[in-house]
């Protein structure tokens, strides 16, 4: 193949990757958005409960931020929800069944990792399974403590071995381990190989509390 068609491929690639993550990032947008005003928050209430600038905020409901996924976790325990929620396409038709190539990844821009919602669409659970795919050498710490609603994780580790850390307690996990914690602490993932690892992540939270009228 000649280096002028591989250059050609390699633009569309770049553009097709370009368009996917624009319509993430519309998607966090309007969530975003909707959950902030189903609460009856304002920008400014939402920045002081989430310690992420109200700028900051306003560039992520604009779909004009390439936020980072510490960025939006904080956001989402602001909201109340876990940081599935933030990735659920409301456009999708509800369906009880998802299918592979319905997944949209999303890769975050500081730690590389790649994270797919698995759970269909709008369909009404308390359940959301995520796919994680950390890289060789990556870490990603999620500052956010406590919050409103109690939400529970399990890590169930697919290829490689990964490091959780729940406040300051560490966990080494390997292939087919699992992992069950509470999402009310500091929690960081760290991939000290030199392969990625992949894991599931599976969340339950409680109801969500009535929007304010």
């Amino acid at each position: 193949m000649s280096s002028s068609m591989l250059d050609v491929m390699s633009i569309m690639q770049d553009r097709a990757a370009s368009r996917i993550a624009q319509d993430i990032n519309s998607r966090i947008a309007s969530r975003v958005r909707a959950l902030r005003v189903d609460l009856g928050m304002t920008l400014d209430a939402l920045a002081a409960k989430s310690d992420v600038s109200r700028s900051m905020l306003s560039l992520v409901e604009r779909g004009e931020s390439s936020a980072t996924a510490v960025v939006l976790e904080k956001i989402a325990a602001g909201l109340g929800v876990s940081l599935a929620t933030l990735f659920e396409d409301l456009s999708a038709p509800t369906d009880p069944v998802s299918r592979r190539n319905e997944r949209t990844p999303w890769r975050d821009p500081q730690s590389g990792y790649v994270r797919r919602n698995i759970s269909p669409a709008n369909f009404p659970s308390p359940i959301q399974i995520v796919e994680v795919v950390l890289p060789a050498r990556a870490r990603v710490a999620y500052e956010t403590g406590g919050r409103d609603v109690n939400i529970y994780q399990q890590i169930w580790v697919q290829e490689g071995s990964i490091e959780v850390t729940l406040g300051s307690v560490t966990y080494r996990l390997s292939e087919d381990d699992c992992l069950a914690m509470q999402l009310n602490e500091p929690t960081a993932f760290r991939n000290r190989t030199r392969k990625p690892a992949r894991y599931i992540v599976i969340v339950a939270s409680e109801r969500s509390r009535a929007p304010r009228r």
